[in-house]
């Protein structure tokens, strides 16, 4: 999934012509930068869809030994929540934040900025990509999503860390904010025809790599090609970190990101295994730069975990994919060449997507309930003042919540609740206790979403076997998508080895916080 952001840049670079021209990548020296080595470096490998069933089959059948080896020796938790919408840069930035969409304020891979009246994308399918500008989607996933995008006010666990004089590396993360200045390697064609400036700086950790617009390992040449993702593919990953462990630069903090696995599973559906076969090799190879996988995981803690799940989709393109502008086809649309000629904006992500009223004559409860007659839909919600409302085709009676409240979730978190339970399955018992079903956190993980930016805008969740699409939108019928509220896309597998410490709750929201205390 995270894959989708810089692979556009990938497209737009070949489209370009470059294929940087036969030449080879420079790379940075490593031994300009100064390291601070420490006893017990904290590892994070983040494993792009992995979900809990295929690894387990993996595992059974003998062909993930790495993995194996680091459930078998540590701990392993099944079902940690993720973050809402279940895409990348919205999930990324609850990992590296510790906060929802709210606080950290990256909405999704697609949302309508109000202020600049212009859909924001990260990178989604081509033709989107096209409708938007090859230049707008990457000035807004290199430069902006970081630079401007996500909250300046929230740190960063490389800004966190850096506070305590700790150092950190990023290998291919698309959510990188820290306190050092990196340059990256923009070809010179690319500059000539405007689509990104000649000097690209952005700030990361230390030690940032991005496939071949930033990389240490000259051996990593060979896997950053363009028709290889421009290093944007496991190989790279591994390879940078054995390099790191190689040459003794692992710094007190590193986050490295796997993410071929991903476009597997969209293709080929959830129990995909192929690709954590594939990865488990690079994760051998990684153990290996140790003297043995034992000294591994007495010398560094190691942390594997996927970001989502994905569900599948059914093998029929009319069941499956619910077409938004057919469903509020007599209003209209904004799009890039009549941007002021509209009354509704959508921001699709997959199986969750945003409907904007951008027109003050349109009314609320219209589009509602146009929307609640489509079966398809899991939930319709919105949020008035500090109330959020939830409707669906399936109950006649409409859910409302806010914070704070007499009822209690098992995470702590207190909330005023009214009307059927049911549409976010969920139930209260004798001890006012909150329990969560279908929809895991689901009361703050929605609140951080109705939250997560300005404008009114009505939020629909698919049921499992269907997605959204629009006008320009990708679809993966007969595969696998994520991007809803809905525990398919939410619940991903944890592997701990090197430590017993573990997460407060089992929650990606909880990571940041263990995270800083486990590298103090």
């Amino acid at each position: 999934m995270r894959k989708i952001v810089l692979s556009v840049i990938l497209f737009l670079f070949m489209v370009a012509g470059l294929c940087w021209y036969f030449l080879l990548t420079p790379t940075k020296d490593i031994h300009n930068v100064s390291i601070k080595t420490t006893d017990h470096p904290v590892i994070v490998l983040v494993i792009d869809s992995l979900m809990d069933q295929p690894l387990r089959k993996a595992i059974d059948e003998g062909k993930a030994p790495a993995l194996e080896f680091l459930m078998t020796h540590g701990q392993y938790l099944p079902e940690v929540v993720s973050s809402y919408p279940t895409m990348s840069v919205t999930i990324d930035s609850t990992l590296l934040t510790g906060t929802y969409a709210d606080q950290h304020k990256i909405p999704g891979l697609s949302w309508f900025k109000q202020d600049e009246n212009r859909l924001i994308s990260y990178g989604g399918g081509k033709r989107e990509m096209w409708n938007l500008g090859g230049k707008n989607v990457l000035n807004d996933g290199l430069i902006q999503l970081n630079k401007t995008h996500l909250n300046k006010n929230i740190p960063t666990i490389y800004e966190e860390l850096e506070k305590s004089h700790i150092q950190s590396a990023s290998i291919n993360g698309l959510i990188h904010r820290g306190n050092h200045a990196h340059r990256l390697h923009i070809p010179t064609l690319v500059s000539k025809m405007n689509l990104l400036p000649h000097e690209v700086e952005i700030n990361g950790p230390v030690l940032l790599s991005m496939g071949s617009l930033s990389q240490f390992n000259p051996e990593n040449n060979q896997y950053n090609h363009v028709w290889q993702s421009m290093g944007i593919n496991n190989q790279f990953t591994a390879n940078e970190l054995i390099y790191f462990i190689q040459k003794d630069k692992l710094p007190a903090f590193t986050l490295a990101y796997f993410p071929d696995f991903d476009q597997q599973v969209h293709d080929h559906g959830p129990k995909e295994q192929k690709g954590i076969e594939e990865v488990d090799k690079q994760l051998q190879t990684i153990l290996n730069a140790y003297s043995s996988w034992d000294e591994a995981i007495q010398k560094a803690i190691w942390i594997v975990h996927g970001d989502s799940g994905q569900s599948a989709v059914i093998n029929d393109r009319k069941k499956a994919l619910i077409d938004l502008n057919t469903l509020l086809d007599e209003y209209t649309f904004w799009n890039p060449d009549q941007p002021s000629d509209k009354e509704l904006a959508l921001a699709v992500n997959e199986r969750m997507a945003y409907i904007y009223l951008e027109d003050e004559r349109i009314n609320l409860s219209d589009i509602s309930s146009k929307l609640k007659k489509e079966a398809r839909i899991g939930f319709i919600a919105w949020k008035k003042d500090n109330i959020s409302h939830v409707i669906a085709a399936d109950s006649d009676k409409p859910f409302t919540f806010s914070p704070n409240g007499p009822y209690r979730d098992w995470y702590g978190q207190s909330w005023d609740l009214n009307g059927d339970l049911s549409i976010l399955d969920l139930s209260i018992n004798e001890q006012n206790k909150i329990n969560y079903g279908d929809y895991p956190d689901a009361l703050s993980r929605l609140y951080g979403a109705l939250h997560s930016h300005e404008g009114q805008y009505i939020i629909v969740d698919a049921k499992p076997g269907y997605e959204f699409i629009g006008t320009h939108s990708p679809d993966h019928v007969g595969g696998a998508a994520h991007g809803s509220l809905h525990k398919l896309d939410s619940e991903v597998p944890l592997i701990i080895a090197g430590t017993d410490q573990k997460p407060k709750n089992h929650r990606l929201i909880d990571f940041k916080d263990w995270l800083v205390k486990l590298t103090k």
